[in-house]
Parts: structure tokens; C-alpha cells; sequence
């Protein structure tokens, strides 16, 4: 019999797509709790604890017993709704939570992240190679057909430019704009394709002021606004031929290769002299030891034990984006920015089989008592 299941999410829809991810997976019946955050904390961060205060009862989903026996969540504020259901649970409730933890990895009976976190390997914790996000097909393909005659007169091949912004522990400044324009008269003149060059929320004034001015005529730049009515995204995922993506737009990176597209990756420079990446990769080291000799062994344990040293929590929940770089070049689902397009044939991991099956061994003791 199945366990009775929650998922509790809140407004940010990047996180609530890993969780129904897995729900798709896991085949099994879940109700679906929404959490509405108070003005102040749509932003803001409020303090890691088992609580309610954070959350607007009147606009949020009942939270009243009987109380499940499994949770599924991702992020901050919503982790925190989870802990307070399994305290009235009487600490029955078991809570898988995706994505780096802000707090205590051992608050949950389950962590699941991406490659690109780094995280002591505890024993409730499992790595995946990709984060769980998917984009909805069918979206793709209406915004596509929506896009069919404004795209399609374009010379190809037609070469989505995705631009983040400013990211620890790179910087987007005034020469990687410059770079940026670089990259797009690399497309006309090495592919005879058309550059659609596409900003964000995150993309700074000063960069999108030096593409609007110096991008070649044959370019296309979209520029994001909270007041656009219609943006090309979803259509160029749907009808490029190949993407260059920012180094600092893992989500990105990930919702072109699900969706089998080629792939380049636009490095970043780093900022303060690189000194915050040598502590990223410093974790990325001692974080994921293979365990093959006698010196991983150490490692694996000395990696467990920093989790409980104060001083180097620092350490623990960094993400290292190099080191996730060159794990999707290795595997060869995506090149770095400047060489050859590569229709990957490499297989997708099934990230979701491995979550399901952790999740069903968290239940596999109860049924055999």
C-alpha cells in the first residue's frame, strides 16, 4: 500500500517541476499542498525552523491532520512547513527534500540534489547527475508554432544566445558583454546563421545597454522586462538549431538537454582572483570521494565528520559550477562555447529511477515489520 503523501510547494515554479517530476514517477497518489508566503518573505529569508510563521494560513492549503506519512519538497520556506507537519506528526512523517538544504542536512530522512551541489555524502543524501526540471513539451511546441513566422524566415542555422547574469563566483561585466557580441559574430560568420540572443531577470542594465548597441544587424536581442507580453523563449527552445548558454544558467543548460538539443557553454570569468572557486572545488574534492582506495575511504569519512565542525560549514551546500561544466562535456551532452555544435547521443541518466527507489527503501523497514 502506498504511503500517504504530501507535496508541499510554493510560488516558484522552476522547484515545484522536480517535485512533480518525481510524483510522475513514483506512480502513486499525492496531495498537493500549496504554501503562500507573507509579503515579507517573498524575498526575504526567514529563519530555518519547524514553523508556520512565514506563511499566509488564509491564501495557503489546509495543513490539518491526518497528517501524512511522507512529504515531498523542495526549497527554503516550504522545508520549513514540512518540518512543522512531521513535529505534529509526532516525528512520523518522513520529508524528502530537493535541493541543497539551507540547514541541517540530518533534519530530513532524504536529500536529493544535482551534481553542481556540493554536499557531505551523509547517508540520506543522494547525488543526481541532472536537477529534476523538465520543460512541458507541449509548451515548447505551441510557443514554436506562436514563433513559426517570425523565426523561420531567419537565415540557420538559428543559434539561441541565453544570457543569465552575475553569479557567485563569476562575474557578467562590460567585457563579457563584449565577449557576448563576439560569440554572436561567430555564428554569422563561421555558421552563416542567425544569433537570437535572449536576456533574464538576472541579465545587468550595463550588459544588456552594450549588446543593444553593438550586436551585428544580422543578430536578434530580446530584451527581458517584467512588462513583456510575449517572450521567445520557449520557441527557440522548440526551434533553434543549437543554444549557447551562460555558465551561470545551470537551469538553462539542462532544459535544452532534455529537450536533445545542442549545446554549448559560455564560460565566465571569476571574481576576487578566483579565490571563492578554489573553496568550491576544495568541496567538490572532498565531497565526492570514489571510495576505491584506502585514501578515498579516509576522505569519504573526513567529508562525513566536516558536516558536524562548525567552522567548516562553509564548506558544505556550495555549489561548484566548473566542476558541473566539465561533468556535462565529459559526458557529452554538451561543448564549450566557440567549438562545434554536437547532437549528443548520449544517454540521459535516469535520475528518476534512482530517486524512486531511495524513496521506496525508506519505507521497505516498516513493511517488513
Amino acid at each position: 500500500m502506498a504511503p500517504n503523501t504530501w507535496v508541499i510547494v510554493g510560488d516558484k515554479q522552476g522547484d515545484n517541476g522536480q517535485v512533480e517530476s518525481i510524483v510522475e514517477g513514483l506512480g502513486w497518489p499525492c496531495e498537493k499542498k500549496y504554501v503562500h508566503m507573507l509579503p515579507q518573505y517573498v524575498q526575504g529569508k526567514p529563519r530555518h525552523k519547524a514553523t508556520l510563521d512565514h506563511i499566509d494560513l488564509q491564501q495557503s492549503s489546509a495543513l490539518e491532520a491526518p497528517w501524512p506519512d511522507l512529504i515531498l519538497t523542495v526549497g527554503r520556506r516550504p522545508s520549513m512547513v514540512a518540518l512543522w507537519v512531521r513535529k505534529q506528526s509526532g516525528n512520523r512523517t518522513k520529508i524528502v527534500l530537493v535541493g541543497k538544504p539551507t540547514a541541517h542536512m540530518m533534519d530530513f530522512s532524504l536529500v536529493i540534489a544535482s551534481a553542481i551541489n556540493q554536499l557531505p555524502p551523509m547517508p540520506n543524501y543522494l547525488s543526481i547527475s541532472l536537477p529534476l526540471m523538465r520543460m512541458d513539451a507541449d509548451q515548447v511546441t505551441a510557443a514554436a508554432q506562436q514563433w513559426r513566422d517570425r523565426l523561420q524566415p531567419l537565415p540557420p542555422p538559428l543559434i539561441g544566445i541565453l544570457v543569465g547574469g552575475k553569479t557567485s563566483p563569476f562575474v557578467m561585466n562590460e567585457k563579457v558583454a563584449r565577449d557576448l557580441v563576439k560569440c554572436a559574430q561567430w555564428v554569422i560568420d563561421e555558421l552563416g546563421g542567425t544569433p537570437y540572443i535572449t536576456t533574464s531577470r538576472r541579465t545587468s542594465a550595463e550588459v544588456v545597454d552594450i549588446l543593444r548597441r553593438e550586436l551585428p544587424a544580422q543578430a536578434r536581442l530580446f530584451e527581458w522586462s517584467a512588462q513583456a507580453t510575449e517572450n521567445p523563449y520557449r520557441a527557440l527552445l522548440g526551434t533553434a538549431d543549437g543554444f549557447i548558454v551562460t555558465g551561470d544558467s545551470v537551469s538553462m543548460m539542462v532544459e535544452v538537454i532534455y529537450l536533445r538539443k545542442p549545446l554549448a557553454i559560455f564560460p565566465l570569468p571569476l571574481g576576487w582572483l578566483g579565490l571563492d572557486q578554489y573553496r568550491r572545488s576544495f568541496a567538490h574534492w572532498l565531497f565526492n570521494p570514489k571510495r576505491e582506495t584506502g585514501g578515498d575511504k579516509l576522505r569519504h569519512y573526513l567529508a562525513r565528520g566536516v558536516y558536524y565542525i562548525d567552522f567548516f560549514k562553509l564548506l558544505c551546500a556550495t555549489r561548484d559550477f566548473r566542476a558541473f561544466h566539465q561533468h556535462l562535456v565529459d559526458s557529452e551532452l554538451a561543448v564549450w562555447s566557440g567549438q562545434s555544435f554536437r547532437h549528443s547521443s548520449a544517454p540521459l541518466p535516469d535520475d528518476i529511477g534512482l530517486v524512486v527507489e531511495r524513496i521506496n527503501a525508506l519505507f521497505s523497514h516498516d513493511a517488513n515489520n
